[in-house]
């Protein structure tokens, strides 16, 4: 058996990024055969070289195993380590056919934080990442999601963009633009879309009449850069324009700030051409956390409890309604969410959520929250 460690290996191990050493020439091919007149009586000092040089070479192996074996796999960065960011980091190290390589943050206590925890380079500079991975998950503030997003897009990378896609409909538009003449892949990250319970009751929904959504939740001390509209209502909006196949006609909408410059609480009523109303609350200062959902049709009402992962469906029947609950096999839908971007980049295939997607929910978003500002200034 011969074991070869090539310049070129060691070449393309250092532009991955990965620890490299320098092996002589002369010692870069060992034989199996060789190893036992190596152990041979040869004087104390020559045999500690060979045995400093052969731990060498196998490091070195080891390396450039480490290095094909990461070939195959999609590169990532997440850019923005914060509470969600740093949970990005975790997960696509966890997942099978892509490589965490880096994370970036202009936090230096962050940053150093979760590149040690993770054992993964760290950047200040998220620019210091072009050419050296595949795609990033963006993660910082929402004002600043367009300028990272936009950059790495340029520079070939795609992107997941978590959600709000971005603070204005031209930023949005901007960034669709710029990842379709690059064919690069452009999600957003509306998780609920990954969620099992709204999953396993997609099958059974057909032409809702009325839907209310009820998602509330302590004060986050964080994402406070934009109002609940924008913050976790946007959530049940993206839901909301997925199931009813039907165009916006009215929207009427309430909010008050509390805490925040921002709107805290909020209401909205959304009317679409085809009757169907959807009434939607949010609320990030609520003694409670509810995260809900339930669907009127005909004959059929679902209740779906996005943070239990659980659902139940009531169908009217000969003078009784019957009570089912739906089996969900419960998983994690960040997790699900990164899978299903890396496989899309991977396959070419487009998002499930992709920024044309996004820009709909981000559209009703904004003219929710417009309407709860200007009635506020009044």
């Amino acid at each position: 058996m011969t074991w070869l460690v090539s310049e070129q290996g060691v070449t393309q191990a250092e532009r991955a990024g990965l620890p490299t050493i320098n092996v002589p020439a002369e010692r870069s091919r060992v034989a199996e055969r060789d190893f036992p007149r190596w152990g041979k009586s040869c004087g104390p000092a020559r045999n500690k070289t060979r045995q400093a040089l052969l731990k060498k070479i196998i490091v070195a192996i080891k390396q450039a195993v480490c290095y094909y074996s990461l070939m195959d796999k999609l590169k990532v960065a997440v850019i923005g380590v914060g509470h969600l960011g740093s949970i990005h980091a975790k997960i696509y190290q966890e997942l099978p056919n892509c490589s965490l390589v880096a994370v970036c943050d202009t936090d230096r206590a962050r940053l150093d934080a979760v590149s040690k925890s993770l054992n993964v380079t760290g950047y200040r500079d998220y620019r210091e990442i072009f050419g050296k991975v595949d795609a990033v998950s963006v993660a910082t503030p929402t004002k600043s999601h367009y300028a990272v997003a936009s950059e790495c897009l340029k520079h070939n990378l795609h992107a997941l963009v978590e959600k709000p896609f971005t603070p204005t409909l031209k930023e949005a538009d901007d960034l669709i633009k710029i990842a379709g003449d690059n064919n690069l892949i452009l999600q957003v990250g509306h998780i609920e879309r990954f969620n099992s319970a709204f999953s396993a009751t997609q099958k059974i929904i057909r032409n809702p009449k009325f839907i209310e959504c009820h998602r509330l939740s302590s004060f986050p001390n964080r994402s406070l850069d934009v109002g609940v509209v924008l913050d976790i209502m946007i959530h049940d909006i993206d839901i909301i324009l997925g199931l009813v196949d039907s165009p916006v006609e009215r929207i009427e909408s309430v909010g008050i700030n509390v805490l925040t410059h921002f709107e805290d609480i909020a209401n909205a009523r959304i009317t679409f051409k085809n009757g169907c109303v959807a009434n939607l609350t949010a609320s990030r200062i609520s003694d409670e956390t509810m995260r809900k959902i339930r669907i009127f049709q005909e004959n059929t009402y679902i209740s779906l409890d996005y943070k239990n992962a659980e659902a139940w469906v009531y169908r009217k029947g000969l003078l009784k309604i019957s009570k089912e609950i739906l089996p969900i096999e419960k998983e994690q839908p960040l997790q699900k969410e990164l899978q299903a971007f890396v496989n899309c980049v991977i396959d070419k295939k487009e998002p499930l959520v992709s920024g044309v997607v996004a820009r709909q929910a981000l559209k009703v978003a904004l003219e929710i929250q417009d309407q709860i500002w200007q009635k506020n200034k009044s």
